[in-house]
């Protein structure tokens, strides 16, 4: 992975969002494990996480989201209607996240 991928995408879900976004580091509620990082568009809470949007995880096969270490489910595949994308339904209270800035997440994704 090389710089360029870890850009803020900006393009017309990010603007029907008020052109606000935000990197988040995602992790697991029950273990703690930080498991990849996520592009936020807009205010309000975080009901689903875009294929498009995460970085640090290979989102091409379209199975439950687990956690790696403890191995709970995080959330559920879905296509989300209204939009037409891949997405998934995160499980309420099954993960944590933090504001994170370009450089940590340089670090998270071991990029020089």
């Amino acid at each position: 992975m090389n710089n360029k991928d870890i850009k803020l995408k900006n393009d017309k879900f990010k603007k029907s969002r008020g052109g606000y976004s935000r990197w988040l580091l995602i992790s697991c509620e029950k273990c703690k494990n930080s498991m990849f990082t996520y592009q936020k568009d807009g205010s309000g809470i975080l009901k689903r996480l875009y294929f498009d949007r995460i970085v640090g995880l290979d989102s091409k096969n379209f199975g439950n989201l687990i956690c790696r270490k403890c191995r709970i489910v995080i959330g559920t595949p879905i296509i989300y209607k209204k939009e037409h994308r891949k997405a998934y339904r995160l499980f309420v209270g099954a993960i944590e996240k933090k504001i994170i800035n370009e450089n940590k997440i340089k670090k998270f994704l071991h990029i020089k």
